[in-house]
């Protein structure tokens, strides 16, 4: 049988955690549901999913969809481009079984790569994965890469593809519309194989949910993701860690949310140094701990410079290195550390 080989390439860097990461859980579920209709699919299409923040992970290897069950999506520290495509290049290469004078083999791999920001490689690390992929995949891989709001470094994706695109993520029905015109660009190519025509067919656009990119040459930030600040906490009475979001409004941040996450976080984290700060002044509004409702979860540690809750004890300590003190106002404000976002 040959296989038409479908990758998922998802960001799932911090900027992604709350409504965006649950919405495409739900779309990929949706996407394999409604592809174990069509019969072309079912002969033919195989998926994997690859999630990558400053680290890559293989979620789901390639297989077929009869037997695919969507994976539940991880949050991670960073937005390393270079590692998930050096991750991907390294599936690619695992999975791919060539045509032969003996056999026919797969058709050419369809790639779709979900992100919303700027790498926060060095420019130098990402030249580097571009030029690899360039070099060994471009020509023998169909890749759509989408971004996900306005800010994502667009000029990077199409060092990448030709095929950028730009999802206009503003509520749930913009998210069923995504997902449903995936699923059609797959169908699409799915009967294309089965009758021997190109087998890259993308599904119509609308032009207002998701739309083709004009590139335009653009600056990128090497180190953090400015469009959010993202800080990483934990909560003091069950050590669980938790990520608190805040999304750029003009010269400040805006609280989007507190959100818990479990350990695999750390998994897929960038481990390198990042001495990136944030003045709390520029912050606009401040959360409860999401895992035992503290009334405060900003609280910095002077000891470890690191982020907890604290509620009304007057003794608080700190889950990431144990140091106790009593906790009070920030007077005229602070720097804290952010996370790579």
């Amino acid at each position: 049988m040959r296989r038409l080989p479908i990758y998922f390439l998802i960001d799932v860097s911090e900027s992604m955690v709350g409504d965006p990461i649950d919405r495409v859980q739900d779309g990929m579920a949706t996407i394999i549901k409604e592809l174990r209709t069509d019969p072309y699919a079912l002969e033919t299409v195989w998926v994997s999913v690859i999630a990558f923040a400053g680290q890559p992970k293989t979620l789901a290897p390639l297989q077929e969809i009869i037997s695919f069950y969507p994976p539940k999506f991880p949050i991670g520290s960073g937005t390393s481009l270079c590692m998930g495509l050096g991750h991907l290049m390294y599936e690619l290469r695992k999975n791919f079984t060539p045509t032969t004078y003996e056999q026919k083999g797969d058709w050419k791999p369809i790639v779709f790569l979900f992100t919303d920001g700027v790498p926060t490689d060095s420019p130098s690390d990402v030249a580097a994965a571009i030029a690899q992929w360039k070099k060994n995949w471009r020509s023998s891989v169909n890749l759509v890469a989408i971004s996900f709001g306005e800010q994502t470094d667009n000029r990077v994706l199409g060092e990448l593809t030709d095929n950028v695109l730009q999802f206009n993520n503003a509520d749930a029905a913009a998210y069923k519309k995504f997902f449903k015109w995936v699923t059609d660009s797959i169908k699409t190519s799915s009967v294309s194989v089965e009758q021997n025509a190109s087998g890259f067919e993308l599904a119509k656009l609308d032009n207002d949910t998701i739309a083709k990119i004009d590139l335009e040459k653009q600056d990128r930030t090497p180190v953090v993701d400015d469009n959010f600040v993202v800080f990483t906490a934990k909560c003091q009475n069950t050590k669980h860690p938790y990520l608190i979001k805040y999304r750029k409004n003009g010269a400040k941040y805006q609280l989007v949310g507190a959100y818990k996450v479990d350990d695999s976080y750390f998994e897929l984290s960038d481990e390198k140094p990042n001495n990136a700060t944030v003045h709390t002044n520029k912050l606009v509004g401040f959360p409860t701990c999401p895992w035992c409702g503290n009334q405060f979860g900003v609280a910095y540690d002077d000891t470890c410079g690191k982020i907890h809750c604290v509620g009304t004890e007057q003794i608080s300590t700190c889950p990431w290195c144990g140091s106790q003190a009593e906790y009070g106002a920030g007077g005229d404000g602070f720097d804290i550390n952010r996370a790579r976002g």
